[in-house]
């Protein structure tokens, strides 16, 4: 308890000290240029307060939890991956039960970001209900499994990152001429909210336990870049999800205007 006490106490003094200067800046601005007073003081102090605690504890949570998992999984996918290769040779179709992990992980994960249940709710509002909350975060989370899966894929055979992301790109510039004007914002906030609290601790833990635990392969060059993925990926995927919904609706609309010619 005593060390617990100590972790906290250490881990809340760097917090505050990494949240400091964005409330001075707010401050100054508030206060300096725009010549207001703070409204409801007592409520931002409040809000404040349980800001760092929360920090903190989440802080603490990852280093003890999250990544330790994340880490553990890994090595115990790679190593029964690696008792079915005992000739030490290392084969990519070997691991496919890591790619499996992978895409389940990079899903549930991403279907908990609190930062896409934010951006899928304003979608809603904004949009007046056009945009259905739950497709905008089931479409992103599946481009986060495909993309965490493909980057465990990457780890396995070691080929080269900028390849991957290259090619993503491209194939993300050509569906931006395709789609629509009103969704390529969010498309592109989409691909940004996946790289958040609960997705990247994760994602990060599996990608370096995985590196650190494949004959050949080092952490510090291949465990990294699985967030790398999980950000371009959802962007494809959600705009896909507005391609084929926007080609379904025209199809629809001509078949109806048949029927009613008819």
């Amino acid at each position: 308890m005593l060390d617990f006490l100590a972790r906290f106490g250490e881990t809340l003094l760097y917090t505050l000290r990494d949240v400091t200067p964005i409330v001075v800046i707010l401050v100054l601005f508030q206060v300096g240029l725009l010549r207001r007073k703070l409204p409801n003081i007592r409520g931002i102090a409040t809000g404040s307060v349980m800001v760092l605690l929360g920090l903190a504890l989440f802080l603490i949570g990852l280093e003890q939890a999250l990544f330790p998992i994340g880490e553990t999984m890994a090595r115990q996918l790679a190593e029964t991956a690696g008792e079915v290769a005992r000739d030490g040779v290392v084969r990519w179709q070997d691991y496919w039960v890591v790619y499996l992990f992978a895409a389940a992980v990079g899903f549930a994960t991403t279907v908990a970001e609190p930062a896409l249940i934010a951006v899928s709710l304003k979608a809603k509002e904004v949009s007046g209900g056009a945009v259905n909350p739950w497709g905008l975060r089931i479409a992103v989370a599946v481009g986060v499994a495909i993309g965490v899966s493909l980057g465990c894929f990457r780890i396995v055979t070691g080929t080269a990152l900028p390849w991957y992301i290259v090619a993503a790109y491209v194939v993300v510039i050509v569906q931006t001429y395709l789609s629509g004007r009103t969704i390529i914002p969010l498309a592109y906030d989409s691909g940004g909210v996946t790289t958040s609290t609960v997705t990247v601790p994760v994602v990060a833990a599996l990608g370096l336990g995985l590196a650190a635990n494949v004959p050949g392969r080092s952490p510090l060059i291949d465990g990294f870049g699985l967030i790398a993925f999980a950000s371009v990926f959802p962007i494809m995927s959600v705009l896909g999800y507005a391609i084929t919904a926007e080609q379904v609706a025209r199809w629809r609309n001509r078949n109806e205007r048949k029927e009613g010619e008819s």
